[in-house]
Formats: structure tokens, C-alpha cells, sequence
């Protein structure tokens, strides 16, 4: 397998200015002793250019897992991201039981007020040094 294969295995990209978001990142990075994880941002390179590969909107309205060559997004991410951290939170896969439309609603539901509520960073900001290398740009 190819380097570029290897870094967009379990991929997750995020809104790096989101503080909300920039959270979520290093809660799973504390879940994720493995490090089967890797990020990059939906505003660098890598993640305009997967957008544009998996033919999805340039938005910043989702995290996306780019996993097992597939794009996932909204609550079908978060739930498989959560598969595989640490601790009961793979438990929390039992919620694709409920249709995806109806979890996206909840999700959408956070995520148009999360600039309101968390706040949002002038630009994204730097990993801290102990998560760097797991950041593709």
C-alpha cells in the first residue's frame, strides 16, 4: 500500500477553525491510544482535494471519515469514528440503528449553532506537539 493510501485510511477531516470541532479532534486523539486516526482540515489542501475526489460540497457543514476507500459524513462519521476509540464509546454504534436522516437532524441540529455556542477561531490553530504528527497539513 502506498503512502497516500495509508494516510487516507481513517482520515478525519474537520472544520479547523470550529472550536467545537478542534475539541472533538483531541477528544479523540485521548481515545485513541492506537493512533488509527489521522486528521487534516476541511479548509488545507488534503481537504479540499478529498472533497473534490468523494464528490462532496465544499462545506464546512460536516466532519467526514474517509475510511475503507468510502466518504462518510454527519452522524454515520461520527458513530463509526467512535467504533473504534477506546472505552465504551463504541457503544454508542448501537444509534445506527435509527435512520440516518433522523440522527442527521440532531447532528445538523449542533452543528448550525455550534459557531454561536462554542465559538470560532480566527484560523486554525497549530496541534498541540504531542498529536503534530498525526495531521496531514
Amino acid at each position: 500500500m502506498t503512502r497516500q493510501c495509508d494516510t487516507e485510511t481513517n482520515l478525519i477531516l474537520f472544520d479547523g477553525v470550529c472550536k467545537f470541532c478542534n475539541s472533538w479532534v483531541r477528544f479523540i486523539c485521548r481515545r485513541d491510544p492506537k493512533k488509527l486516526y489521522r486528521f487534516a482540515t476541511l479548509q488545507s489542501k488534503t481537504g479540499k482535494r478529498l472533497l473534490a475526489q468523494y464528490a462532496l460540497a465544499e462545506t464546512l457543514e460536516s466532519v467526514i471519515l474517509i475510511s475503507e476507500g468510502k466518504a462518510f459524513n454527519k452522524s454515520s462519521a461520527a458513530l463509526k469514528i467512535t467504533q473504534k476509540l477506546s472505552g465504551l464509546w463504541p457503544v454508542l454504534s448501537v444509534l445506527r440503528l435509527c435512520p440516518a436522516p433522523l440522527r442527521d437532524l440532531a447532528y445538523d441540529f449542533v452543528g448550525t449553532r455550534r459557531y454561536r455556542w462554542f465559538g470560532k477561531n480566527a484560523q486554525c490553530p497549530v496541534p498541540d506537539a504531542d498529536i503534530r504528527e498525526r495531521f496531514l497539513d
